[in-house]
């Protein structure tokens, strides 16, 4: 049974940083792709950037290269999003996601979500 399970988001100033984590299980990734999404209320969940787990290819929503990053480390079968230069837009709930056979920014082509965990960005 695959399991992913965000951490690492909490409350932060405008400016500042946040690293979420994703801790992926229960089946070997190895040709999976591996997402970020973000969603606010009443808004549909948005594409931040994902990660092919064995080529370790990224693919970054455009308004976001630059100030996120994506990563993995195979070895703790973790996947990171590292999150710089904040701004209260940035708020949201963060999902980690894993599809088959490659990475996608559509949100309907991915198999399993982790719970989400929130990110809140004050000015």
């Amino acid at each position: 049974q695959v399991q992913l399970v965000e951490s690492g988001g909490g409350l932060v100033q405008a400016g500042g940083s946040l690293r979420l984590s994703c801790a992926a299980s229960g089946r070997t990734f190895r040709n999976y792709g591996m997402g970020w999404f973000r969603q606010t209320p009443g808004k549909e969940r948005e594409f931040v950037a994902a990660i092919h787990w064995s080529a370790g290819s990224t693919y970054y929503a455009d308004s976001l290269k630059g100030r996120f990053t994506i990563s993995r480390d195979s070895a703790k079968n973790t996947v990171y999003l590292q999150m710089n230069s904040l701004i209260p837009e940035d708020t949201a709930v963060y999902y980690c996601a894993a599809k088959s056979n490659g990475r996608s920014r559509y949100a309907n082509e991915y198999d399993y979500w982790g719970q989400g965990t929130q990110v809140t960005v004050s000015s």
